[in-house]
């Protein structure tokens, strides 16, 4: 398994880790992204690219730009947001077209205003093209690993105290620091699925729920909610 930092390729197999964990507690990073869907891929690719270096922290390495549920990009809700995030140079519409196996404008029949550009995806093309992507790219370095807990630390500012979030904690007890952390983990934060009768915890289908790190944000102060998807 293998993963490149700064242009130097860092060979693992502890844990199904794509880093070296004795270089990462070494390293002070600018950005820690945590949470390796869409928004992840296009917070660390962005940082990355910027020149900051950035760890991306993942459950699995295999599932980066995995489509859980509709195989599509844009349509009348979205497809505006794909134009946006285009016309910043992100990672999906990109990638889109590489994996893009239909694409069609809805709504075609009524005004411009509520045209939704669509792009139905090759799910297995997209998530390859995406951990190609974001596997060879200078300045990121990509963990397998599920983050529990925030180092949160109180400093006087003029007169007030005030927290700031200066790394994390992984599953393992691993304390990696930062300048920066991003937080974008989606459906896994202490997520649950209902099937029939059956209600238990999980990010996805397969995939355990985040949930140390929502009684972290608890208790910092921010307001836990949940939707259905």
């Amino acid at each position: 398994m293998i993963c490149r930092t700064s242009g130097k390729y860092l060979l693992s197999s502890v844990n199904g880790c794509y880093c070296s964990s004795q270089r990462i507690r070494d390293v002070i990073f600018d950005v820690i992204v945590v949470g390796g869907g869409h928004a992840g891929c296009e917070a660390a690719h962005v940082a990355a690219r910027m020149g900051a270096s950035t760890l991306l922290i993942t459950h699995k390495i295999q599932s980066i730009g995995e489509m859980s549920c509709n195989p599509s990009f844009g349509g009348i809700g979205k497809g505006h947001l794909m134009k946006e995030v285009d016309a910043l140079d992100g990672l999906c519409a990109k990638i889109c077209d590489r994996a893009g196996i239909h694409y069609k404008i809805l709504n075609r029949r009524k005004g411009p205003a509520v045209w939704g550009p669509r792009a139905q995806i090759d799910r297995n093309l997209y998530k390859t093209y995406m951990q190609d992507e974001l596997l060879n790219m200078h300045n990121l370095t990509v963990k397998a690993s599920s983050v529990e807990d925030l180092i949160v630390q109180t400093c006087p500012v003029g007169g007030e105290i005030k927290k700031n979030c200066n790394g994390v904690i992984t599953e393992d007890g691993t304390a990696i620091l930062s300048k920066t952390v991003i937080l974008t983990t989606g459906t896994f934060l202490r997520g649950e699925i209902h099937i029939g009768l059956e209600s238990k915890p999980a990010g996805r289908l397969g995939d355990q729920a985040t949930v140390g790190l929502a009684k972290t944000l608890e208790d910092s102060g921010f307001q836990i909610g949940r939707l259905k998807t």
